[in-house]
């Protein structure tokens, strides 16, 4: 059913939410720290675990997309603009952690781009094909 995918989705956002916050007052500061990154990851892991159990039928993923195409975006939108003034204000620890964690996932795109096995290549457009796009 639909709503065993939202709920497996709302769930992990409740959980994300948690550990961002214990995160937060972990590290000292007074604001959620990743929350919406820890959910995501969950929601992700959680419903391919299920998926390889056989347990996450159709209907239940079509909860998941509804809300991927319509919530997520705006609440990563959301998270993304918090505390940014006082973050950029604060000092240049912010910036230099922003810089590490940009320089850290763009020194991983090698390293992930070898996981997995190679694929064959996608054959060529027919011309129909070509047309319809």
């Amino acid at each position: 059913m639909v709503i065993y995918g939202v709920a497996a989705l709302a769930l992990c956002m409740l959980v994300g939410t948690l550990v961002g916050e214990l995160l937060g007052v972990a590290v000292g500061v007074d604001a959620n720290v990743g929350g919406v990154g820890f959910a995501m990851i969950m929601l992700v892991l959680v419903t391919s675990w299920l998926r390889s159990k056989g347990k996450f039928p159709a209907a239940s993923e079509q909860g998941v997309l509804f809300w991927s195409a319509m919530y997520i975006p705006i609440v990563i939108a959301m998270a993304s603009t918090q505390n940014v003034v006082k973050a950029v204000t604060g000092g240049p620890m912010a910036i230099l952690a922003g810089l590490a964690a940009l320089v850290a996932g763009g020194a991983l795109v090698p390293v992930l781009t070898r996981i997995g096995k190679p694929a064959q290549p996608l054959a060529p457009l027919t011309a129909e094909e070509k047309q319809e796009a």
